[in-house]
Protein backbone atom coordinates (compact mmCIF):
# COMPACT_ATOMS: atom_id res chain seq x y z
CA UNK A 1 0.00 0.00 0.00
CA UNK A 2 0.82 3.58 -1.04
CA UNK A 3 1.01 5.89 1.87
CA UNK A 4 2.49 9.33 1.21
CA UNK A 5 1.17 12.92 3.01
CA UNK A 6 3.26 15.56 1.32
CA UNK A 7 3.10 19.02 3.22
CA UNK A 8 3.13 22.97 1.24
CA UNK A 9 5.43 24.16 4.32
CA UNK A 10 6.88 23.20 7.86
CA UNK A 11 5.44 26.50 8.59
CA UNK A 12 2.11 28.55 8.14
CA UNK A 13 2.15 32.36 9.30
CA UNK A 14 1.16 32.74 12.74
CA UNK A 15 2.26 29.18 14.24
CA UNK A 16 4.97 27.84 15.38
CA UNK A 17 7.46 25.04 13.51
CA UNK A 18 5.40 22.04 12.24
CA UNK A 19 2.54 22.85 14.51
CA UNK A 20 -0.22 22.90 12.14
CA UNK A 21 1.05 19.99 10.47
CA UNK A 22 1.44 17.40 13.58
CA UNK A 23 -2.59 16.59 13.56
CA UNK A 24 -2.46 15.80 9.73
CA UNK A 25 0.76 13.27 10.74
CA UNK A 26 -1.21 11.83 13.98
CA UNK A 27 -3.91 11.04 11.52
CA UNK A 28 -1.72 10.21 8.84
CA UNK A 29 0.51 7.33 10.84
CA UNK A 30 -1.67 6.05 13.59
CA UNK A 31 -0.03 4.52 15.84
CA UNK A 32 3.28 4.67 14.46
CA UNK A 33 5.77 6.69 16.73
CA UNK A 34 9.24 6.66 15.36
CA UNK A 35 10.22 8.97 12.46
CA UNK A 36 13.68 8.91 10.26
CA UNK A 37 13.94 12.88 9.69
CA UNK A 38 16.50 13.26 6.10
CA UNK A 39 18.06 17.23 6.66
CA UNK A 40 19.71 17.41 3.49
CA UNK A 41 18.02 20.20 2.08
CA UNK A 42 19.26 23.21 4.08
CA UNK A 43 22.39 24.50 2.20
CA UNK A 44 23.91 26.70 4.72
CA UNK A 45 23.01 28.94 8.20
CA UNK A 46 22.24 26.34 9.84
CA UNK A 47 23.74 22.78 10.07
CA UNK A 48 22.23 19.49 9.75
CA UNK A 49 22.30 19.28 13.89
CA UNK A 50 20.37 22.14 14.18
CA UNK A 51 17.82 21.40 11.57
CA UNK A 52 17.30 17.96 13.33
CA UNK A 53 16.28 19.69 16.14
CA UNK A 54 14.21 21.80 14.86
CA UNK A 55 11.97 18.97 13.91
CA UNK A 56 13.06 16.76 16.68
CA UNK A 57 11.50 19.39 19.28
CA UNK A 58 7.93 19.58 17.97
CA UNK A 59 7.46 16.17 16.89
CA UNK A 60 8.92 14.64 20.10
CA UNK A 61 6.81 16.84 21.93
CA UNK A 62 3.81 15.58 19.77
CA UNK A 63 4.94 11.96 21.28
CA UNK A 64 7.26 10.86 18.16
CA UNK A 65 10.84 9.24 18.41
CA UNK A 66 12.78 11.47 15.85
CA UNK A 67 16.24 9.73 14.63
CA UNK A 68 18.12 11.56 11.59
CA UNK A 69 19.50 10.01 8.53
CA UNK A 70 22.94 12.09 8.96
CA UNK A 71 23.61 10.82 12.28
CA UNK A 72 24.21 7.44 10.89
CA UNK A 73 27.46 5.92 9.38
CA UNK A 74 25.04 3.57 6.74
CA UNK A 75 22.60 5.85 5.53
CA UNK A 76 21.13 3.20 3.14
CA UNK A 77 20.74 0.80 5.82
CA UNK A 78 18.80 3.10 7.93
CA UNK A 79 16.67 3.55 4.85
CA UNK A 80 16.16 -0.12 5.28
CA UNK A 81 15.59 0.08 8.94
CA UNK A 82 12.89 3.02 9.14
CA UNK A 83 9.82 2.83 10.18
CA UNK A 84 8.53 6.34 8.70
CA UNK A 85 10.60 8.90 6.60
CA UNK A 86 9.80 12.26 6.50
CA UNK A 87 12.22 14.79 4.08
CA UNK A 88 12.32 18.23 5.51
CA UNK A 89 12.23 21.49 3.36
CA UNK A 90 14.84 23.68 1.89
CA UNK A 91 16.70 23.66 -1.60
CA UNK A 92 15.14 21.14 -3.67
CA UNK A 93 18.59 21.08 -5.48
CA UNK A 94 20.65 20.59 -2.58
CA UNK A 95 18.55 18.20 -1.64
CA UNK A 96 18.08 16.29 -4.45
CA UNK A 97 21.75 16.43 -4.87
CA UNK A 98 22.45 14.99 -1.54
CA UNK A 99 19.90 11.74 -2.48
CA UNK A 100 21.90 11.29 -5.43
CA UNK A 101 25.27 11.33 -3.70
CA UNK A 102 24.11 9.12 -1.28
CA UNK A 103 22.73 6.17 -3.51
CA UNK A 104 18.84 6.67 -1.65
CA UNK A 105 16.64 7.32 -4.43
CA UNK A 106 16.26 3.82 -5.11
CA UNK A 107 16.47 2.38 -1.58
CA UNK A 108 13.48 5.25 -0.75
CA UNK A 109 11.67 3.85 -4.02
CA UNK A 110 11.69 0.13 -2.76
CA UNK A 111 10.80 0.70 0.37
CA UNK A 112 7.91 3.36 -0.43
CA UNK A 113 6.95 0.93 -2.74
CA UNK A 114 6.65 -1.78 -0.16
CA UNK A 115 4.45 0.14 2.66
CA UNK A 116 6.57 2.55 4.16
CA UNK A 117 5.02 5.57 4.96
CA UNK A 118 6.67 8.40 3.43
CA UNK A 119 6.10 12.76 4.72
CA UNK A 120 7.78 15.66 3.01
CA UNK A 121 7.47 19.41 3.29
CA UNK A 122 8.33 21.83 1.08
CA UNK A 123 11.60 20.22 -0.76
CA UNK A 124 10.83 17.22 0.58
CA UNK A 125 7.53 17.21 -0.74
CA UNK A 126 8.74 18.31 -4.32
CA UNK A 127 11.36 15.11 -4.64
CA UNK A 128 8.42 12.90 -4.22
CA UNK A 129 7.10 13.73 -7.82
CA UNK A 130 9.00 12.96 -10.61
CA UNK A 131 11.52 15.69 -10.61
CA UNK A 132 12.48 18.68 -9.75
CA UNK A 133 11.25 20.73 -12.74
CA UNK A 134 8.90 22.74 -11.54
CA UNK A 135 11.19 23.64 -7.49
CA UNK A 136 10.44 27.60 -6.66
CA UNK A 137 14.66 27.03 -5.55
CA UNK A 138 17.33 28.53 -7.18
CA UNK A 139 19.67 25.90 -8.64
CA UNK A 140 22.64 26.48 -6.51
CA UNK A 141 24.20 23.10 -6.57
CA UNK A 142 24.14 20.70 -9.97
CA UNK A 143 22.76 17.15 -8.91
CA UNK A 144 23.66 14.13 -10.89
CA UNK A 145 20.06 14.33 -12.09
CA UNK A 146 16.89 15.94 -12.01
CA UNK A 147 15.11 12.82 -11.82
CA UNK A 148 13.25 12.63 -8.05
CA UNK A 149 11.64 9.74 -6.18
CA UNK A 150 8.66 9.14 -8.31
CA UNK A 151 6.77 7.97 -5.69
CA UNK A 152 3.77 9.75 -7.11
CA UNK A 153 3.49 10.02 -11.96
CA UNK A 154 3.36 13.73 -11.21
CA UNK A 155 4.71 16.87 -10.12
CA UNK A 156 4.44 18.83 -6.77
CA UNK A 157 4.39 22.31 -6.65
CA UNK A 158 4.87 23.60 -3.23
CA UNK A 159 4.64 27.08 -1.76
CA UNK A 160 1.97 28.36 -4.60
CA UNK A 161 1.26 31.67 -4.46
CA UNK A 162 -1.79 32.56 -6.92
CA UNK A 163 -1.51 35.80 -9.32
CA UNK A 164 -2.12 38.96 -7.54
CA UNK A 165 -4.42 40.90 -10.16
CA UNK A 166 -3.72 44.45 -8.07
CA UNK A 167 0.35 43.76 -8.08
CA UNK A 168 2.79 46.20 -9.72
CA UNK A 169 5.60 43.50 -10.64
CA UNK A 170 6.62 42.59 -14.26
CA UNK A 171 8.00 39.53 -13.25
CA UNK A 172 6.66 35.81 -14.34
CA UNK A 173 3.69 34.41 -11.75
CA UNK A 174 3.88 30.85 -10.19
CA UNK A 175 1.01 30.36 -12.97
CA UNK A 176 3.04 31.15 -15.93
CA UNK A 177 6.35 29.19 -14.77
CA UNK A 178 4.23 26.12 -14.87
CA UNK A 179 2.99 26.46 -17.92
CA UNK A 180 6.53 27.22 -19.02
CA UNK A 181 7.10 24.10 -17.45
CA UNK A 182 4.35 22.05 -19.75
CA UNK A 183 6.07 23.98 -22.95
CA UNK A 184 8.79 21.23 -22.56
CA UNK A 185 6.80 18.12 -19.93
CA UNK A 186 3.42 16.68 -20.14
CA UNK A 187 3.06 15.34 -16.17
CA UNK A 188 0.58 17.16 -14.20
CA UNK A 189 1.81 19.58 -12.10
CA UNK A 190 -0.23 19.43 -8.69
CA UNK A 191 0.18 22.95 -7.29
CA UNK A 192 -0.31 23.53 -2.97
CA UNK A 193 -1.03 26.80 -1.56
CA UNK A 194 0.75 27.48 2.12
CA UNK A 195 -0.63 25.02 4.53
CA UNK A 196 -2.28 22.48 2.27
CA UNK A 197 -1.50 18.54 2.46
CA UNK A 198 -2.09 15.98 -0.27
CA UNK A 199 -2.75 12.63 1.43
CA UNK A 200 -2.04 9.50 -0.68
CA UNK A 201 -3.76 6.07 0.49
CA UNK A 202 -2.75 3.35 -1.75
CA UNK A 203 -4.60 4.67 -4.65
CA UNK A 204 -6.77 7.59 -2.90
CA UNK A 205 -5.29 11.22 -3.36
CA UNK A 206 -6.94 14.03 -1.16
CA UNK A 207 -6.35 17.76 -0.43
CA UNK A 208 -6.67 18.58 2.75
CA UNK A 209 -5.75 21.76 4.15
CA UNK A 210 -7.80 24.88 4.35
CA UNK A 211 -6.50 26.40 1.13
CA UNK A 212 -6.04 23.93 -1.12
CA UNK A 213 -4.52 24.40 -4.42
CA UNK A 214 -4.26 24.11 -8.29
CA UNK A 215 -4.34 21.34 -10.81
CA UNK A 216 -2.12 22.20 -14.21
CA UNK A 217 -2.70 19.93 -17.28
CA UNK A 218 -0.73 20.42 -20.37
CA UNK A 219 -1.96 22.82 -22.42
CA UNK A 220 -5.15 23.67 -20.46
CA UNK A 221 -6.40 25.88 -18.05
CA UNK A 222 -5.57 25.62 -14.43
CA UNK A 223 -8.20 23.74 -12.27
CA UNK A 224 -9.26 24.74 -8.80
CA UNK A 225 -8.62 22.26 -5.98
CA UNK A 226 -10.72 22.84 -2.46
CA UNK A 227 -10.46 20.79 0.77
CA UNK A 228 -11.57 17.36 0.32
CA UNK A 229 -10.51 17.55 -3.52
CA UNK A 230 -9.25 13.87 -5.32
CA UNK A 231 -6.85 12.97 -7.80
CA UNK A 232 -7.10 10.03 -7.49
CA UNK A 233 -6.99 9.30 -11.11
CA UNK A 234 -3.54 10.87 -11.53
CA UNK A 235 -2.49 8.32 -9.48
CA UNK A 236 -2.99 6.19 -12.81
CA UNK A 237 -0.42 7.77 -14.83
Amino acid sequence: MRRILLLSTSTVHGTGYMEYAVPYVDDFLGGNREILFVPYARPGGISHDRYAELFREPMEAAGYRVRTIHETADPGAAIERAGVLFVGGGNTFVLLNALHEQRLIEPVRERVAAGMPYMGSSAGSNVAGLSLGTSNDMPIVQPFSFEAFGLLPFNINPHYVDPDPDSTHMGETRETRIKEFHAFNQQPVVALREGAVLRVTDDQATVLGTRGGRLFLAGQEPTELGAGARLDELLEG
